[in-house]
């Protein structure tokens, strides 16, 4: 019997934003956020998303991780007004081999590994029947009454200042824990005695309209531009494959049969950023190519290796001629071969039409295709950090 699971409905059927739960949010489908939030958390044994969409099922399957079930959610519980209880219910007849659940809202894409493992670690220390996640809010409340309005949670005459009033607590609709039995002995999410998990105050935001959706983007993206950051902040080296991120990935023939690659002259640009920025650079290619060779030494490329089938050793063999250490080199890459390579550096980067395998492993995936201004645009964002 699995302790504590993971249960995450998604339904096609959203009003406000069509199909919101795989509409694409900061980089990638809304619902895989609390999705590779819950895969990544050690306190959680199976992720369960329940969908009644088609669509959302072919998306899923992209996540290609055993702890994740993908199953069926019935037209009752995914109707406009079904409750989510229902469609916990559903699942928690259907599915008897656990003791726990952890319902997490796809609606709220700012939940993290770090929350997940913090909630339900504190669900077992206060022996809870049942918890739930809440910011706290430091705000004035008022509430009507007949033809008169009253404060609820502060004295206008002692008004006091915010880093004397505690606010108060406000359900942000990220994360609920109950037990299995609990939750059919109730028919509810909560039950019994209940514990809080606090989250930091921008989880307040859940995505319901489009306007929250353009401020949880925002906090997305800056988050992710923190972890870039962060990321980068100790990198002295740039290596670079060539085909599918210095090139489309294309090869155009002339009239003779003669090969010819397509280079961006803004990538170009990149590259003498990075010189003038003193990062050391690298070309580490599969293919033998005259053309790629007289690109990159017109780019002032000094080390440059083409016909390399073994990319990782030609890589650790750089690593040790500049006596640097894996967190202090970036790898950008696009395809499988690469994989080994991305995995070891302390950065990984790929262009917006790598490989999905790639891409599921990359610190830093562009807006930007290659040989459409990746190379510039990852260069830039060495300069800006």
């Amino acid at each position: 019997m699995k302790k504590t699971v993971a249960f995450i409905p998604v339904r096609g059927g959203s009003k406000s934003i069509p199909l919101k739960n795989i509409k694409e949010i900061a980089g990638k489908p809304l619902v895989f956020w609390t999705v590779e939030a819950a895969l990544n958390s050690k306190e959680i044994e199976e992720v369960f998303v329940s969908t009644d969409s088609e669509k959302i099922k072919n998306t899923l399957s992209q996540i290609q991780n055993k702890k994740l079930k993908i199953i069926e959610r019935s037209e009752e519980t995914a109707t406009d007004t079904a409750s989510t209880e229902l469609a916990m219910l559903e699942f928690a007849r259907n599915y008897p081999t656990f003791e726990n659940i952890l319902l997490i809202q796809a609606t709220s894409p700012l939940t993290t590994s770090k929350d997940i493992n913090g909630a339900v670690q504190k669900y077992f220390s206060g022996n809870y029947d049942s918890l739930l996640s809440v910011v706290r809010q430091k705000r004035f409340i008022w509430e009507e009454k007949e033809d008169d309005v009253k404060p609820v949670n502060y004295n206008p005459q002692k008004r006091p200042r915010r880093q004397e009033f505690d606010g108060f607590l406000i359900e942000n609709g990220a994360i609920y824990i109950t037990s299995r039995d609990k939750l059919l002995k109730y028919d509810s999410r909560l039950s019994g005695k209940v514990g809080i998990y606090e989250m930091p105050e921008e989880t307040y935001y859940e995505i319901d309209e489009p306007s929250d959706w353009v401020i949880v983007e925002k906090l997305l993206r800056r988050r992710k531009n923190e972890k870039i950051k962060q990321k980068t902040k100790n990198i002295k080296m740039v290596i670079f494959d060539v085909d599918g991120v210095f090139t489309d990935g294309s090869v155009y023939l002339d009239k003779d049969g003669k090969e010819n690659l397509r280079f961006s002259r803004i990538d170009g640009k990149g590259i003498e950023l990075l010189r003038k920025n003193n990062y050391k650079i690298a070309i580490i290619s599969a293919e033998e190519s005259e053309i790629v060779r007289k690109r990159m030494e017109k780019l002032k490329i000094g080390e440059i290796h083409l016909g390399i089938k073994d990319k990782l050793l030609k890589y650790e063999e750089i690593k040790e001629k500049y006596n640097l250490i894996d967190k202090e080199i970036c790898f950008c890459g696009d395809d499988i071969q690469d994989i080994p390579v991305l995995k070891k550096v302390g950065f990984s980067a790929c262009p917006k039409n790598a490989q999905e395998e790639v891409k599921k492993i990359c610190d830093y995936v562009s807006d930007k295709k290659g040989g459409g201004g990746f190379v510039r645009k990852l260069c830039e964002l060495f300069n800006y950090y």
